[in-house]
């Protein structure tokens, strides 16, 4: 089969796109022909090196992936052959940039139908940071929150199940994704760009939700935004999540686990049109060193589905 690795860590240039014997399943694991695999900036930081997370070389990346269930492993018998899922699968082991990818069954679930398969694997780990921060949260109908850095795809997921709870939704991003935060349901939306955030902010929130990259120091001065008694959550590990006891304002940092039941629940959630994947962009398997040169070069916006040649359709191919 095709698959594209990474024998050493380095930049994007040590990602080889070549035939590697197709893997088989071993006890409790299935193996899927892969119909998408997304790109996450995950992705380039166990390339580099950069990210604490014990991975085997030589390994294939991709832990966001979607496809059909071809082989069962001994023991599964949650999921059959032919079935269409979708799943967050571990990061530790290979991935799903590849023609097959064998996994646990528990990492899979029904993928929705409302989307093409290939889609669907823009959905796990960055709606599953969402949700997974909204829950530490607490938010609950009337809160007011901030999402910095509401223009990616987390912040997107954000924005939609925030205002699912009847949550006042205020989305920093920068001008190009204004119209974006705004079609997903943004309340108010600040410019990011112009440096004036803590002044058009306006009355204290009882959340701040924090997506993007951020400097200790202007962390803070926004964690003081935060009414007594509120919240601030990030997914930024490399700067501590600021806290204040003196007013009962909690600081969590999030790391996005795996889990099927409330990915089944997001899965219904895009079936019945509450919720929504946006891909901005879908390219072929062979060009995935490309990709990582252009998110290095911060050319990158959006979702990315990586297609493999098995499964490319005429518009896959052609993105």
């Amino acid at each position: 089969m095709k698959a594209v690795r990474f024998h050493e860590t380095g930049g994007p240039e040590v990602l080889r796109y070549e035939d590697v014997e197709r893997p088989d399943p071993g006890s409790g694991d299935v193996r899927i022909r892969v119909a998408g695999v997304a790109y996450n900036p995950a992705d380039g930081g166990m390339r580099g090196g950069f990210l604490p997370i014990p991975i085997s070389l030589p390994h294939i990346p991709g832990y966001d992936v979607s496809g059909t269930v071809e082989t069962l492993g001994a023991g599964v018998d949650t999921l059959a052959v032919g079935d269409d899922v979708v799943g967050f699968i571990p990061m530790s082991g290979d991935g799903g940039a590849a023609e097959y990818a064998v996994a646990p069954a528990a990492s899979f679930v029904a993928a929705p139908s409302r989307v093409p398969l290939a889609d669907a694997a823009g959905l796990p780990s960055v709606a599953l940071t969402a949700a997974q921060a909204l829950s530490a949260a607490g938010l609950d109908a009337g809160d007011r929150i901030v999402i910095n850095g509401a223009g990616g795809p987390v912040g997107g997921y954000a924005i939609q199940l925030a205002k699912q709870v009847g949550a006042h939704v205020i989305a920093t991003a920068s001008p190009r994704s204004f119209g974006t935060v705004s079609d997903l349901g943004a309340d108010e939306i600040i410019d990011h760009t112009t440096g004036d955030l803590l002044n058009a902010l306006g009355d204290p929130v009882d959340v701040l939700l924090n997506l993007a990259p951020i400097a200790p120091d202007r962390f803070a001065e926004l964690a003081r935004r935060v009414r007594d008694g509120g919240v601030v959550v990030s997914t930024t590990p490399t700067v501590a999540t600021p806290s204040d006891e003196d007013r009962d304002v909690r600081g969590v940092t999030i790391f996005v686990e795996p889990d099927a039941a409330t990915l089944t629940r997001l899965v219904g959630q895009i079936d019945r049109g509450e919720l929504r994947i946006d891909i901005a962009e879908r390219v072929p398997l062979s060009g995935l060193a490309d990709l990582h040169r252009r998110a290095e070069a911060g050319l990158v916006r959006g979702k990315v589905v990586i297609v493999p040649p098995r499964s490319a359709d005429p518009v896959a191919a052609s993105a």
